[in-house]
């Protein structure tokens, strides 16, 4: 299992600090009337490549024909989140109740060490998920901790699923003061209040984000005796390309135990690494072999970026830093069982769903939970690299670390099918944050979802039995503890440039 120690952490720190000193700094001196030469970078690059680039009228072809005037619009923008936020597509822009802007998929970074270490799940964090809900028509509001990453600095401190937090640095949460206490989350250190359903304090915790890497493949389970049937488990919450031999791993064991059924547990993953994406269905899938698991279409400019994802006979195994090691191991695939479990909640985006589309042609898909997030495009980091055609990071301008995680295509199944921009409804609706109070470890057999599942397994038809006092609660995001991209779906440098 890969780890990283809090030691070599301190010098991942230390490093990106040294980068922070010199990455916005932009020494080449201006050509041709051009004041800010990454804005050149960005707009190139989000021309050629953009998924909606011609729905976009600043990103029109004919833009840069005009030198002068090009260049004067590029100067128009300070700062070149403010070029690229203004050349994204209405289809990805939300405006909320408050007239503010949400930008759901594509980014742009100052540091894009920073970004390729997130994609391989290794961030500055507390090690902890929560949900917040109004549990009283007073409105009380409280968290319950969904997960706890092993290592983490709130499983150290002795935090666990299911606990239920009513304070951060000492301030209770109600309606009126949630977003003011909930931005305390931004904060380095917080204290967390941990309370009993009746709201009687129990402990203070107090704990510092430091920087840590989750193996995603979270647990494995074999269930014995599910209505007869040996039922496999996987808590797995990140389609992370330098844990393929992990995720590889946990089959060779559902294989030894000869499972019958798998139930697929992602409410907490938002997605990743397209080829282990299919790396995971070639696994589930019996029949795999040379069948097409998923499409990728690109822009107008890309059609010979036009590809197909076959299920696999073999993965390639990466590093920690996403680097391929060369070495290839041959994948457990199952072949005793016909259909397939999946758990979700609202957590459950891109790559996950892509899991679900791109199995539907093959095997029945059960989906228990709540409503995935609801996208089926993805993206590559752009570099300043024009060499390249901005795809490179190796040939990257070295005055700056800024790259871009644009939409550059959309993801199909087998029939051409990609319609679930509003998420996946559940076929089994359970709604986990209405038993906030009685939240179960994963892997228990009780545990409110995971149950659902089995019950179908057992033949028994699901019935939510809600655990409240109150007939109506609601559920709060908790963004503030959000990854930033926790929900991508992209093709990294190296397997995009083989």
């Amino acid at each position: 299992m890969k780890k990283i120690s809090y030691i070599l952490a301190t010098y991942i720190v230390l490093g990106l600090t040294f980068a922070s000193c010199v990455k916005n700094d932009d020494p080449t001196p201006p050509t041709s009337g051009l004041d800010k030469p990454i804005n050149d970078f960005v707009w190139k690059g989000m021309n050629s490549w953009y998924n909606w680039q011609p729905n976009v009228p600043d990103l029109a072809n004919t833009k840069d024909d005009d030198k002068d005037a090009y260049n004067t619009y590029l100067n128009g923008f300070a700062d070149p989140e403010d070029l690229f936020y203004s050349l994204l597509s209405q289809d990805e822009i939300k405006i909320n109740p408050d007239g503010t802007k949400t930008y759901r998929f594509s980014w742009i970074v100052d540091d894009y060490v920073a970004l390729n270490n997130s994609f391989q799940g290794i961030t500055k964090s507390f090690g902890i998920r929560l949900t917040a809900v109004n549990i009283n028509t007073v409105g009380d509001i409280v968290f319950y901790v969904r997960y706890v990453a092993p290592g983490s600095p709130a499983d150290l401190a002795g935090i666990k699923r299911g606990d239920i937090i009513n304070a951060l640095d000492g301030a209770i949460m109600t309606a009126t003061n949630y977003s003011s206490v909930a931005a305390k989350l931004s904060n380095e250190t917080v204290t967390f209040s941990i309370v009993t359903e009746n709201m009687t304090f129990i402990a203070d915790k107090t704990i510092t984000a430091v920087e840590i890497s989750e193996d995603p493949v979270y647990l494995k389970k074999v269930f014995t005796d599910i209505n007869g049937r040996k039922v496999g488990y996987l808590v797995y919450n990140g389609f992370r390309s330098s844990y393929n031999d992990e995720l590889n791993a946990a089959f060779a064991y559902f294989k030894s135990e000869g499972i019958q059924e798998l139930v697929l547990d992602l409410r907490l993953n938002g997605g990743g690494s397209v080829e282990t994406t299919a790396y995971l269905a070639s696994m589930i899938y019996a029949n795999a072999g040379t069948d097409k698991f998923a499409i990728l279409k690109y822009n107008s400019k890309h059609p010979d970026r036009n590809s197909t994802a076959y299920f696999y006979n073999t993965l390639n195994v990466y590093d920690e830093n996403g680097k391929d090691t060369g070495v290839d191991e041959t994948i457990n695939r199952l072949s005793t069982i016909n259909q397939l479990y999946v758990l979700t909640s609202g957590s459950t985006a891109s790559a996950s769903e892509m899991i679900i589309n791109g199995l539907r042609p093959f095997m029945p898909v059960k989906v228990v939970g709540t409503k995935t997030y609801g996208k089926n495009v993805g993206s590559i980091t752009l570099y300043d690299s024009p060499s390249s055609d901005y795809t490179k990071e190796s040939s990257a301008n070295s005055s700056h670390l800024y790259a871009m995680q644009p939409i550059v295509f959309q993801i199909f199944n087998k029939l051409d099918q990609s319609d679930y921009t509003l998420g996946f409804v559940p076929d089994i609706e359970v709604k986990e944050y209405q038993y906030w109070n009685a939240i179960l470890p994963f892997g228990d057999a009780n545990e409110v979802v995971l149950k659902a599942a089995l019950d179908d397994i057992r033949g028994v038809s699901a019935r939510q039995t809600k655990s409240l006092k109150y007939s109506e609660i609601k559920e709060f995001e908790v963004s503030e503890l959000e990854k930033r991209f926790e929900k991508e779906m992209y093709i990294n440098d190296e397997f995009f440039n083989k």
